[in-house]
């Protein structure tokens, strides 16, 4: 077991006043050495915790004088401190199998572990899990957890995973929500293996026997054209329409068995199938918001909400690390470090660049953006060539497309605004710095949330 090392002290936080370093590595609390950021944050929670580090490769002992329940103060660099439990399925969908050659080594990291899914958000199949991890995870009620389901039919879910455990592994789904644990679901929809009446039967079987769980997100197929799969085909708007109708008639079934809904689609499908966006109670309370669930309609919500003169809260992020602070944030939460902007120039509109699904989202509010911002709006739909395939969420526009858009863009621009969704931290998911892509621009470029209280900041800068 590799030991976490303290990344950031909060300065006069009780671990700043024991002494505690960046750079040491902590290797026990209390006598024990915790194999990740959970059971780290339990022993820490005592009062005047007993800690030992490593510092410049000799073991230190501090004493940390602070009460019960009282931040200690420090951020680490990993959440798991043992080993990330690998995915041993070969799901033909699965996007890491189309990711192109050379990417950072992190991104080919295929991972099915219970406390990633605990901490981030991360669907796990439960193919490797445990009696042990569903006595620990029920023990500590480590929920919500994230679990593909992609299909009920242990015959279709074994061929879909490509795993015999496939099978039966949904039998921990019942232990977790017989034990308490909520968890929400996620069905993967692959046109002629999953949808049309093996969705039915999905939907079906989850209300007759998974009647607990809090939601079940539907999303569609991504193919990008590294894709080796003859089989796999995405939507036609046809397919999505026929789809979104069995979902829509398992939604109103659910809540009629239920009292909720249970199964919403991705925005994408409506998208795809050119049908408009559910209201907003359709979503009851958008459980899978990052799952791309919902985000349309509380993107309009929160502009309905911020034109009325009230404050809105945007849907809360998936995962549970913001309540565990050594926890390190990642993906796009990860933090930035960019110099302040380049002077650029002050005439012309603001330019909001997208992907395909972004673009088709925000142009039907783009005039009422622009009254609440007062100022001009221009859209610059980024083409994904990097992917390609049917790629068009925002999540996945990488720097290489960005400086090319930016590059053939002919119109005028007094700032360039991205959707910080698209950043690990300072990179793109091809590795390009978002510094050189703002070094490069004509004027300056900036990362904003992916929400309209972070777009009218970004416009207002």
């Amino acid at each position: 077991m590799s030991y976490p090392t303290i990344l950031e002290v909060v300065p006069g936080s009780p671990a700043d006043i024991a002494g505690l370093l960046v750079g040491d590595e902590l290797v026990a609390v209390n006598g024990v050495s915790p194999t990740d950021v959970i059971e780290y944050q339990q022993l820490i929670d005592d009062d005047d915790p007993e800690m030992v580090v490593r510092r410049s490769g000799v073991e230190v002992e501090v004493v940390v004088d602070k009460p019960v329940a009282r931040p200690l103060g420090i951020r680490l660099n990993a959440s798991i401190f043992d080993r990330v439990q690998t995915c041993d399925n070969h799901c033909e969908f699965c996007f890491i199998y189309q990711l192109p050659p050379g990417m950072r080594k992190s991104l080919y990291l295929k991972d099915d572990d219970y406390r990633l899914s605990f901490l981030y958000g991360n669907f796990t199949t439960l193919t490797r899990f445990t009696e042990l991890d569903l006595a620990r995870v029920v023990e500590e009620k480590l929920g919500p957890l994230y679990v593909s389901i992609h299909a009920t039919d242990p015959v279709v879910r074994t061929r879909m995973l490509r795993n015999p455990r496939g099978a039966t592994s949904l039998r921990w789904l019942r232990g977790l929500l017989d034990g308490d644990v909520t968890v929400h679901g996620q069905i993967v929809l692959c046109p002629g293996i999953n949808d049309d009446g093996v969705l039915a039967r999905t939907c079906a079987e989850i209300v007759a026997r998974y009647p607990r769980l809090a939601s079940v997100g539907i999303v569609p197929l991504g193919l990008s054209k590294y894709n080796t799969e003859t089989n796999l085909v995405v939507h036609t708007p046809e397919g999505a329409r026929r789809d979104l109708e069995i979902v829509h008639t398992w939604q109103e079934r659910a809540r009629a068995t239920l009292g909720r809904r249970v199964f919403f689609a991705s925005d994408e499908m409506y998208l795809v199938a050119g049908l408009p966006f559910p209201p907003t109670e359709a979503y009851e309370g958008y459980n899978q918001h990052e799952n791309g669930i919902g985000m349309v309609r509380a993107f309009y919500d929160e502009l309905d909400r911020i034109e009325g003169g009230s404050r809105y809260d945007v849907p809360v992020v998936t995962g549970e690390w913001r309540s565990i602070p050594a926890a390190p944030a990642l993906g796009y939460r990860a933090p930035r470090h960019l110099a302040a902007d380049p002077a650029g120039n002050p005439v012309g509109p603001a330019v909001v660049l997208t992907a395909r699904y972004g673009a088709a989202a925000i142009e039907p509010v783009r005039s009422r953006l622009e009254a609440l911002s007062g100022r001009a709006i221009r859209l610059l739909e980024v083409p994904n060539d990097y992917f390609a395939g049917n790629v068009g969420v925002a999540g996945l526009m990488v720097g290489d497309d960005v400086r090319r858009a930016i590059a053939a863009d002919t119109g005028p621009a007094a700032v360039y605004l991205l959707p910080d969704v698209a950043l690990l931290g300072d990179h793109f998911l091809d590795d390009v710095p978002l510094a050189d892509i703002a070094a490069a621009a004509p004027a300056p470029v900036r990362a904003v949330p992916a929400t309209v209280a972070g777009l009218l900041e970004g416009l207002a800068a």
